[in-house]
């Protein structure tokens, strides 16, 4: 393949200019971070699955009219995707006390929420992705009022089409991350799930065992991440034949 035109390169992705105006192709990294960057590892394969099952996703997603940047999957490591304007916040759906809630509010992990909260935090790496209410995404110009309505009704529409897929292959969606995307077409505006939406991004503990099968277990060390993402891969039916060699690393230029 041709070389290139590299767009930006974040922590789990590099970003290139796509083949016709509009899209960007998507390369899924397989280095691992935790703790903003504080831990780091390169994990053979993560990309690789992550690629699959957020292609598997996102396709869901697009199916019931949800709508989603993605156009389609290039290769193992790649998707083609539709260049948008991304929103600085990421979107957190929690359905299960864990990580930072449980240690803010005191609650014990794995507890049961009353109902799906949704909560922002505005993106920036060198602030630690601070916690922000809608007051100031309001005084500060990042979404509109119009915006946060529909990001919460996608938000919520996300969160009912992951937990029924992931309840029927017994793992609970204790919760996940999401970015949006603005797509402009003339003056008219939409928003999209943009990103990706992986085990990187996502809660997912086994319903019987609370075995964690989500970026915690590289966080905790609690094992292998692979085979963590391997198996939601498998219970999904996303798992590609002769997997061991799949998934070994190919950078492309």
């Amino acid at each position: 393949m041709a070389r290139r035109k590299k767009i930006y390169e974040g922590k789990a992705k590099i970003l290139y200019e796509g083949p016709e105006p509009g899209t960007i192709v998507q390369y899924f990294k397989d280095d691992a971070t935790a703790f903003n960057a504080e831990k780091m590892e390169v994990i053979d394969g993560k990309g690789v699955l992550n690629n699959l099952l957020s292609e598997y996703f996102m396709n869901g997603l697009n199916t019931i009219g949800v709508p989603t940047h993605f156009i389609r999957r290039l290769n193992m490591r790649e998707q083609l995707v539709k260049s948008c304007e991304i929103i600085p916040l990421e979107v957190i759906v929690r359905n299960y006390a864990a990580g930072s809630l449980s240690k803010r509010l005191g609650i014990e992990e794995g507890q049961q929420l009353p109902r799906p909260i949704v909560e922002y935090c505005y993106k920036d790496d060198s602030l630690g992705d601070p916690l922000v209410s809608e007051e100031h995404i309001a005084a500060f110009g990042w979404a509109s009022q119009q915006d946060m309505d529909d990001i919460l009704s996608l938000a919520l529409r996300v969160n009912d089409f992951m937990s029924g897929i992931m309840l029927a292959v017994g793992i609970r969606l204790v919760d996940f991350k999401i970015e949006i995307g603005r797509i402009f077409d003339g003056d008219f505006q939409r928003l999209v799930i943009a990103d990706e939406i992986s085990p990187d991004s996502c809660r997912l503990w086994d319903i019987e065992t609370n075995r964690k099968l989500d970026k915690d277990v590289f966080r905790r060390d609690l094992g292998n991440l692979t085979d963590a993402y391997a198996e939601v891969a498998t219970r999904l039916g996303v798992m590609p034949k002769n997997s061991p060699q799949l998934i070994k690393p190919t950078l492309i230029n």
